[in-house]
């Protein structure tokens, strides 16, 4: 469930209050790096919420654009510091991406395109432990336990009983015919996603093999949405050695017009949860 006060939600809302201010003063932000003797980048990763950042920081940045509003400071400072507090995925150590776990976590709805892979919010916690074990091979039984954790954790979103996070998955049949683990393991992952698919917050629909190309062809992608206006829709594409994170508008729209041709040519919901329940019974025999 979201925490009263999320850290990475609240860089992002500081990010976005001292790139206007920087805007609304005129200024690049190369001037504003020149002017504080820092690099460009730095300036760019406090603005798009990916650094953690100081109350020095604002206070600096708030003499630069010249605010005199000392409540507008105090709020600024505050939001720096709510913004250094750990959210509950730091108790496992280091998370690669523990950027989105933090949107995830605030988000009000997400929606999932996989192609591979049943989604993390759906998962068993053995079809979890088989997937991260064979996907990453070089990683200790320590970390895969704590990949495993922090996956079963994050689906307390789902079962909140106070706004439950909406979810919207669509899967290509492909994540339903690879055998994850065993078989008998696919067959009780595909039951608990027929389970889940019943909740009427969650949503499944399968694109199955005879649909042929389709936009998803290019790979998994998510679409995390918010409760607060004031925080932008963000794209979430999942990288072996970093992430993508897309916030311009224009990028947002057109991967949420390429979702919604997915959801055009999936399976609609009763068919999609039809052929769920088929597959598992054939991995019963």
């Amino acid at each position: 469930m979201a925490s009263s006060v999320n850290p990475t939600v609240r860089r992002r809302r500081l990010g976005q209050e001292l790139r206007r201010l920087r805007e609304l003063k005129g200024m690049t932000a190369e001037e504003v790096a020149e002017r504080l003797l820092v690099s460009q980048s730095k300036i760019s990763r406090l603005e798009n919420g990916r650094r953690s950042i100081s109350q020095r920081d604002v206070r600096d940045l708030c003499g630069v654009y010249e605010v005199e509003d000392h409540r507008v400071v105090d709020s600024l400072m505050q939001m720096a510091k709510d913004s250094r507090q750990q959210g509950w995925w730091h108790s496992f150590g280091d998370i690669p991406y523990s950027v989105y776990i933090g949107l995830e976590t605030d988000a009000a709805s997400l929606r999932v395109y996989d192609p591979q892979v049943v989604p993390g919010l759906l998962q068993t916690r053995a079809y979890a432990e088989a997937l991260i074990t064979g996907a990453l091979p070089e990683t200790t039984p320590t970390d895969i336990e704590k990949r495993v954790q922090v996956r079963m954790r994050r689906q307390d979103r789902i079962s909140a009983p106070d706004m439950p996070l909406r979810l919207w998955t669509v899967l290509d049949e492909s994540a339903l015919r690879r055998v994850v683990g065993s078989r008998h393991l696919m067959r009780d992952q595909l039951e608990h996603l027929v389970e889940q698919s019943q909740l009427p917050h969650v949503t499944v629909q399968v694109i199955p093999f005879e649909m042929g190309a389709h936009p998803g062809l290019n790979g998994q992608y998510a679409i995390l949405e918010f409760p607060d206006a004031a925080d932008s829709s963000v794209v979430y594409i999942e990288g072996v050695t970093s992430d993508l994170y897309l916030e311009k508008a224009n990028d947002v729209q057109q991967y949420s017009v390429m979702y919604e041709h997915l959801r055009a040519q999936a399976l609609n919901v009763e068919q999609s949860r039809q052929l769920i329940a088929d597959i598992a019974k054939d991995y019963a025999r």
